[in-house]
């Protein structure tokens, strides 16, 4: 039977994290305050704290990631747990054995803890479910989505939550954009179920008509194609990294093209609210979604993200290693 709750127990806590859609806004809080009491007097400086001491964190990427996958184990050796990083390429996925009999394998050498990124959408859920059938036998066992097709990436888009509230505060007086490839884009899905949540009352999605996947106006978000017109007022402005690996069909005209009409510039962030925040959930394209002026300019806090996505992936694991079955 499928699990009728996924994420959380009865008591209402952290189970796995696998998608923010779904999550009550308390709950949702409780992260971002829990990963602020992780961050040092300087907002670059995470503290270490010994809450996973003598569990063990398993990173299973199946997709290349550099950044996620070295902040999640910085995050778990933070909380002095012991990481280990598998090699899925050599690992013996390839050679034939099933995803679910690699974490019966995993689980049998002690596993508390699975960080999974996956290019399947569902991947996480379905270890996840998998743990739930077995919960008798391994009862204390987290699943972490770390990122899953184009369908979401829980701790990018809670770690982009943590940073608007860190520079902005109260959410519900902001007017966030979301812009680029929302249609390819699991941190887009992510990001925006975390804002509505929140309570942010104006959500913009700007992007071309080939790149703006249908549904978003029933989210509430309000949906332009003309960036300038988008910008204008708005106090943090997410960009996306123009996923081409995902596309299939020529979705845009050129790379040249793109820049001119969606790559942010300094002279379309100046439509912006004067103290408005650049965000992009990295690696950065220059040149096609961010000029370099504005990805190292004073309005940039795209570094602090990183160091923000540490604390935040540190609150996650703490609160699923205090959860109970």
């Amino acid at each position: 039977m499928p699990m009728r709750h996924p994420q959380l127990n009865e008591k209402g806590e952290l189970r796995h994290l696998l998608t923010i859609e779904g999550l009550p806004r308390e709950l949702i809080h409780r992260i971002l305050d829990t990963a602020a009491s992780f961050v040092g007097v300087s907002a670059r400086e995470v503290k270490k704290v010994p809450l996973l001491r003598g569990k063990s964190v398993f990173n299973l990427f199946f997709e290349n990631s550099t950044r996620t996958r070295t902040t999640f184990e910085i995050a778990a050796k933070r909380l002095s747990a012991d990481v280990i990083n598998l090699n899925i390429n050599t690992s013996s996925t390839s050679k034939g054995e099933s995803l679910l009999d690699t974490i019966d394998n995993l689980m049998a050498m002690h596993a508390d803890m699975f960080v999974v990124r996956h290019a399947q959408s569902g991947a996480p859920y379905l270890i996840a479910q998998h743990i739930e059938r077995m919960r008798g036998h391994a009862p204390h066992v987290n699943v972490i989505n770390a990122g899953d097709g184009r369908h979401a990436h829980p701790t990018q888009g809670l770690l982009d939550m943590y940073t608007i509230r860190h520079f902005k505060g109260d959410f519900t007086q902001l007017t966030v954009a979301v812009v680029g490839d929302i249609l390819h884009s699991r941190v887009a899905r992510s990001d925006i179920h975390a804002l509505t949540t929140l309570g942010v009352p104006e959500v913009r999605a700007i992007g071309p008509h080939t790149l703006l996947p249908g549904g978003l106006e029933e989210l509430g978000l309000k949906v332009y194609t003309d960036m300038r017109e988008g910008l204008r007022g708005v106090d943090a402005v997410i960009m996306l990294r123009l996923q081409n690996e995902r596309m299939r069909g020529a979705l845009l005209p050129s790379a040249q093209e793109y820049f001119k009409h969606y790559g942010l510039t300094e002279e379309k962030l100046a439509l912006a609210a004067p103290d408005c925040i650049v965000m992009h959930p990295g690696p950065m394209n220059r040149g096609v979604e961010i000029e370099s002026a504005v990805a190292d300019g004073p309005q940039s806090v795209i570094l602090d993200q990183v160091t923000f996505g540490i604390a935040v992936r540190m609150a996650v694991m703490s609160l699923l290693g205090q959860s109970q079955a």
